[in-house]
């Protein structure tokens, strides 16, 4: 899962109103003007609050009659209120029992003596060992354009933008608005 997808997340989530919805919607699904009522504020109030839920995949509306009904997707709340806790665990990022030696020959087999990647391998333990490799001269805590880090990817391999989206799924490397940023190396999954 995205970082961003976790601090959008938490960023909604982060409502009184948003949550007393949510309780009310653990008891079953309700509509709009039941919810109003029970927390005494305007429907147009609570419309706006259920569209910022459903944003975030965690409320779901079925019309019946003239009547919208919404309901809570208790699974895809708690799947994604659980994510936090597995950021940098075994549950998001992947970890390999990998030694200094097994890296060094997973880079020597696939870079040339020029520094560039030769390809990019299928196997996602030695991707990902690759990726790494890559982010060499990368500083932690300085924001990058996209340029800037196409220019980085194009020192070891031609095809930056398929690298530059590994390092963004990978959790390498954060990205919000066209600016990259390294995440901590505990996120990384290597």
């Amino acid at each position: 899962m995205q970082l961003e997808r976790i601090v959008n997340f938490h960023k909604t989530i982060g409502d009184k109103t948003r949550i007393r919805i949510i309780s009310l919607l653990k008891e079953g699904p309700l509509h709009g003007q039941a919810i109003a009522g029970k927390l005494g504020l305007k429907p147009p109030t609570i419309s706006h609050h259920l569209t910022k839920l459903k944003e975030i995949d965690i409320v779901y509306q079925r019309r019946d009659k003239n009547t919208i009904y919404f309901y809570l997707k208790k699974e895809a709340l708690e799947r994604m209120a659980l994510e936090i806790i597995r950021i940098g665990g075994e549950g998001m990022l992947e970890k390999f029992d990998i030694t200094g030696e097994e890296k060094s020959n997973i880079i020597r087999n696939f870079i040339d003596g020029t520094g560039k990647l030769r390809a990019l391998p299928a196997q996602r333990k030695k991707k990902l060992v690759l990726l790494e490799y890559m982010l060499c001269g990368l500083e932690h805590g300085k924001a990058y354009e996209e340029k800037e880090i196409n220019e980085h990817i194009k020192q070891y391999y031609q095809d930056f933008t398929t690298v530059r989206r590994e390092f963004v799924m990978g959790h390498f490397m954060y990205r919000q608005n066209g600016i990259y940023e390294l995440n901590p190396v505990e996120m990384w999954p290597v």
